[in-house]
């Protein structure tokens, strides 16, 4: 068998290596989980609130070395990987909480003598997860599938499988049985046989839009639900009477935090012509003094890019940019010495058509566009095949709501950056997928929504 190998991209250093398993033993433990899931579906919110709540407790007394994996294995900093996992136990207490009152039966008046809707778990759930948020990205799938009843497998990203094992054992210690949730340390070109098995009820995934098209079409092939959160080119406008030092603040950490890669980040800047070339000029000056360095550094801003071939992946897209009559105006070299760092960058004369402006650019790289007007804002902003987040800054919050209603994306934030939030459903349109996760319509997306009619 094959190892998923993985790589310290801060200096290139081998940290781990994990032989795959067979199809046959990945069968073996969808079975398992199947078995699993015909008990746990008994369980009450109750008892399975109690083991939610020990999960959550286990991430905030063991936050430092999870933090320390993610950052190990995928370069985000420290600082960020800490609030990661605070994020995790966030989560997990949200849905040990809220989810008896989430799927509680609704009463629906009718002939009959009672009538009503229940919501009842489905089986297992395999959830194709990405590199960028190791935990973050599992806990926000895990949490409500398995509050809903259902059991879970996880085919995490190749890199990250040490998040992933950790994840699986630190299920176990809170204190859930075998087989409620169970990594699949399997090659990609197995997810397919996993989605034919009999014993998958529905998939999720997070990643590409390649990849989510991949998935669908086997899923739908075998007519098995899915949900996908797929990529962004999310756009944030700034309208001519935004606060330009809190705006450029935003734009700065909204391009590098997690080094920039982030399907819900700040990507394309459109800007109001009034504004433009002071917006810009500040936004050079904080870009520039961002500092890049060692992850585990506390005082290091953003680190280096997950692996080395993504790097040079949105390097390409940089030079192609500039090649289609985009200009650089910051960043834009790939810095020598070991690591995925890339700086960062700022593209400027960004059109549609172009690379930077059609496309999700996943690393620290910003386009500013330039509007004459409102209105030519949100059309520029709404001219993208994604539609997963957007955002408006203003200094007036009706106008930022009235813009923010009018773009085409799933979260629109005004005067803050998109982030995902329990209380809030999270996902996207067009290429940026379908369906939701978070809030109760999350924890809806994998259940038999039922009608019982008693006469």
């Amino acid at each position: 068998m094959s190892k998923a190998q993985t790589i310290n991209p801060a200096n290139g250093q081998t940290v781990a290596e994990y032989e795959r398993i067979a199809i046959s033993k990945a069968m073996e433990k969808v079975a398992m989980a199947k078995e699993a899931y015909n008990s746990w579906k008994e369980k009450s919110f109750a008892e399975r609130s109690q083991l939610m709540h020990a999960l959550a407790d286990l991430f905030d007394a063991s936050k430092e070395e999870y933090a320390e994996l993610a950052t190990t294995e995928m370069g985000k900093t420290i600082v960020q990987a800490r609030k990661e996992i605070e994020k995790c136990a966030w989560v997990c207490r949200f849905y040990a909480d809220n989810s008896e009152s989430l799927l509680g039966k609704e009463m629906v008046g009718t002939e009959a003598t009672k009538s009503y809707v229940t919501f009842q778990p489905m089986g297992v759930i395999l959830a194709v997860m990405p590199w960028n948020f190791p935990f973050y990205q599992v806990i926000r799938f895990a949490a409500p599938a398995l509050m809903a009843g259902n059991t879970g497998v996880l085919k995490h990203a190749s890199n990250v499988q040490g998040s992933a094992f950790a994840l699986e054992d630190a299920f176990i210690k809170a204190g859930f049985p075998k087989g409620i949730f169970t990594n699949l340390n399997i090659e990609a070109n197995n997810v397919k046989d996993v989605i034919e098995d009999k014993n998958i009820a529905a998939v999720t995934l997070t990643g590409s839009d390649p990849a989510g098209r991949s998935v669908a079409t086997i899923a739908g092939a075998n007519l098995k639900k899915t949900v996908l959160e797929l990529g962004g080119s999310d756009a944030y406008i700034v309208l001519d009477d935004a606060d330009l030092e809190k705006a450029t603040d935003l734009a700065t950490l909204g391009r590098l935090q997690n080094n920039g890669q982030t399907c819900i980040a700040a990507k394309r800047f459109v800007v109001l012509d009034a504004v433009y070339d002071k917006f810009l000029e500040l936004f050079t000056q904080k870009m520039r003094r961002a500092k890049m360095g060692d992850p585990m550094d506390e005082s290091t801003y953003y680190g280096p890019m997950a692996r080395l071939d993504l790097r040079d992946e949105i390097h390409g897209q940089v030079v192609k940019t500039i090649a289609q009559g985009g200009r650089l105006i910051l960043g834009g070299t790939i810095p020598e010495g070991k690591g995925a760092y890339y700086p960062a960058t700022i593209l400027v004369d960004v059109q549609p058509g172009m690379e930077a402006f059609d496309n999700e650019l996943f690393g620290p790289v910003a386009s500013v566009i330039r509007a004459t007007d409102e209105n030519e804002a949100i059309a520029l902003a709404n001219n993208s095949q994604f539609g997963l987040g957007s955002g408006v800054i203003t200094s007036n919050r009706e106008r930022g709501e009235k813009v923010a209603l009018q773009l085409e994306a799933g979260s629109s934030f005004v005067n803050r950056l998109v982030a995902s939030d329990p209380r809030l459903p999270f996902g996207g349109i067009k290429n940026s997928g379908y369906g939701r996760e978070l809030s109760g319509y999350g924890i809806r997306e994998f259940v038999n929504i039922k009608s019982i009619w008693v006469d």
